[in-house]
């Protein structure tokens, strides 16, 4: 890679960030419906429209990282101390992620609130054994676990954490970013947008924690969402009662 992408960043203000951030989104959104628009909103189509609305943010983030040369501190995949340190934080994340989902979902039932309601994905994913595998490898590994990393824990945390008033102040962009990435979230119900944002912590103060490489939280995210689907296509099965 470019020795130049490790040198001294770019100073970035208020403005450009703003810019950033709006490009990056409007990416994200723009790139979401040409996949719907062919295809409807069935199962193909939702897959190809995650993954482009992934694509299309990712794209334009790597942009402006690139020109701000911060693209090798934003994006550190490097492994945490050791291959098998970094799959043991990884996937030993993902099972307390699993976990909290699980004890989540009680404390809102407890509280009057409803739990997260993903049957609009869930449809989808779980309609025949190939899409389950499409969706585990596009979207559980890549759209989610590598792509939703690298832009709100890598992209959106270096932009924060660079910022006037909000350079090198952790647990305010840690909140911030935690936020931002549970709004999308929003088509779960506020159940889902919860349980979401408070993994949104964990993750942002996971990164803190194994050296500012994305690698395990990767593994975690990857981890969790391919487990939901399984769990997902094993209950449409009768493998396993429902929760």
């Amino acid at each position: 890679m470019d020795a130049n992408l490790y040198s001294q960043p770019r100073p970035l203000g208020w403005w450009r960030f703003i810019l950033q951030f709006v490009t990056v989104v409007f990416a994200y959104m723009a790139m979401s419906l040409p996949a719907v628009a062919v295809f409807g909103m069935g199962p193909l189509g939702l897959l190809l429209s995650v993954v482009g609305s992934m694509v299309g943010g990712l794209l334009v983030a790597w942009l402006w990282l690139r020109a701000d040369r911060a693209l090798g501190e934003a994006w550190n995949l490097s492994a945490f101390r050791n291959g098998r340190r970094t799959m043991l934080v990884g996937f030993g994340s993902a099972l307390g992620i699993v976990a909290w989902f699980t004890v989540g979902g009680m404390l809102l039932r407890a509280l009057g609130m409803p739990t997260p309601d993903v049957s609009i994905l869930m449809d989808g994913i779980t309609s025949s054994p190939l899409m389950l595998a499409a969706w585990i490898v596009l979207v559980a590994w890549l759209a989610a676990g590598l792509g939703e990393e690298l832009l709100w824990r890598g992209f959106l945390m270096d932009r924060l954490l660079r910022l006037p008033g909000l350079r090198g102040q952790i647990w305010p962009v840690i909140i911030i970013q935690a936020i931002i990435f549970g709004l999308p979230h929003i088509y779960q119900g506020w159940g889902g947008t919860i349980l979401t944002g408070i993994i949104g912590l964990y993750l942002g103060w996971l990164r803190t924690r194994v050296g500012w490489t994305l690698l395990p939280l990767v593994l975690a995210h990857a981890g969790v969402d391919t487990v939901m689907m399984l769990l997902g296509y094993a209950q449409k099965m009768g493998w396993v009662a429902a929760g």
